[in-house]
């Protein structure tokens, strides 16, 4: 059974993406951004926009039926490395014990110039 996700983004639809798939005890998130009713939350502010991600993050796979404790994985594209200290601190302190394998990786840039980091996960129910 394949579980789509929904974020609401308008470009949803027009890209063919969803939030997160779920199939099976795997789920997968999209690449994510702190945008919230049209708007970056955080602009400037690498700290704020990885929390703001990793709550939409978290949000996601609980909608998909797991929890925060089921991701085993997370990417995190900066467009500026010497933020990623701040990105860094954001997910510590959301992963604490739970330690997923994660890749810090630099990007010329994003879709929207505002963004400074969009986060990918995945999740194994159960794991």
């Amino acid at each position: 059974m394949r579980q789509l996700v929904t974020s609401g983004s308008p470009f949803e639809p027009t890209i063919g993406f969803s939030r997160a798939v779920r199939i099976g005890n795997r789920i997968e998130v999209s690449g994510t951004t702190s945008m919230r009713d049209g708007k970056v939350v955080g602009a400037g502010d690498c700290y704020l926009q990885t929390k703001t991600i990793l709550e939409t993050i978290v949000k996601s796979i609980e909608e998909a039926g797991g929890s925060v404790n089921d991701i085993i994985r997370t990417r995190i594209f900066l467009t500026d490395m010497s933020l990623w200290q701040d990105a860094a601190r954001a997910h510590g302190e959301v992963f604490g014990e739970i330690r997923p394998a994660s890749s810090f990786l630099g990007t010329s840039a994003l879709i929207n110039p505002e963004w400074l980091v969009e986060i990918e996960a995945s999740a194994q129910i159960g794991a």
